[in-house]
């Protein structure tokens, strides 16, 4: 029997990517140390937190965003890959890895608003943005609340609501029973963990994102929408969000799961890396074949 402390763990593992030990023993080794590199380490005072971040890289700016409970660790496939094409800015989210909790409570309307502060502190007018998981949500609400500074936008495994209509009913399960654990352990006053940073990260995953589907309408930047075949997020769900927005691009990686950034990285990385370089266009089928068909 998985006893309630594993459980959680196990439970982060697979959802909010928690756990980098857990890839740390694949074939891919970095000699930089991404999300401890204190030779580009820097904070950043935004609203009423210190945001901690690291940039690599020269040209065009990308903003990376990583998931619930994660770090910049999480992104460092997407570091390494991007840094030799972007001036890429890995971020610590709010109450995440270095970056500290701040005031009040922890939404994603608020984290989105730190990112575009950071990016005014940068002097950056305007950014591609990579998000994954919450990090996909992050970067929805930046297009929807802060249009200007999202040049192109690319999300993986996101959702507009925390409800099994969006996410799949086991982990909706999963986050319920967690959460209640962790208000038996907070009841305790239990030390072994932070139990209120877990209350308020899995307050995020079942509460919220409360995004409608008429705000998709209002986004004007291209969005590269991804999710895998079997992953946290329902594929209607998906489909839902690519058929919304203006100007978007849908790519459901085949035999893939939530941890594609991770699991397959040259996948992942090459897929948002066409769509970042290339103009973004939308051809039809139809036109294509009206256009090109020859009466004989």
């Amino acid at each position: 029997m998985i006893s309630n402390n594993n459980k959680l763990h196990f439970f982060y593992i697979i959802l909010l990517v928690l756990c980098t030990n857990l890839f740390s023993q694949t074939k891919d080794k970095f000699t930089v140390p991404y999300g401890e590199n204190s030779e580009v380490g820097k904070y950043a005072n935004v609203n009423d937190i210190k945001m901690y971040y690291e940039v690599y890289g020269k040209g065009k700016p990308l903003l990376l965003i990583h998931g619930n409970g994660g770090s910049i660790k999480n992104m460092r496939y997407q570091i390494d890959f991007f840094s030799k094409h972007f001036k890429v800015i890995a971020v610590d989210s709010r109450a995440h890895g270095k970056t500290n909790m701040g005031l009040g409570k922890l939404t994603y309307v608020k984290m989105a608003q730190d990112y575009a502060n950071l990016l005014n502190k940068l002097q950056i007018d305007s950014a591609y943005v990579l998000g994954w998981s919450d990090g996909g949500i992050i970067g929805l609400l930046m297009a929807i609340n802060n249009p200007k500074k999202i040049g192109k936008l690319a999300i993986m495994g996101a959702n507009l609501q925390p409800d099994s209509t969006a996410v799949y009913p086991w982990a909706v399960k999963m986050v319920k029973e967690s959460r209640a654990m962790v208000n038996k352990m907070i009841a305790k006053k239990d030390t072994s963990e932070n139990w209120q940073l877990q209350k308020m990260l899995l307050g995020l995953l079942g509460e919220q994102p409360n995004i409608k589907i008429a705000e998709l309408h209002n986004i004007t930047a291209p969005v590269l929408v991804c999710a895998g075949d079997k992953d946290v997020i329902r594929e209607e769900h998906t489909l839902l969000i690519y058929q919304n927005i203006p100007k978007a691009h849908l790519a459901i990686f085949p035999g893939e799961t939530h941890l594609t950034p991770v699991m397959n990285p040259k996948l992942f990385n090459r897929t948002v890396y066409r769509f970042f370089k290339n103009p973004f266009t939308r051809p039809d089928t139809k036109d294509l074949f009206w256009n090109n068909f020859e009466v004989r």
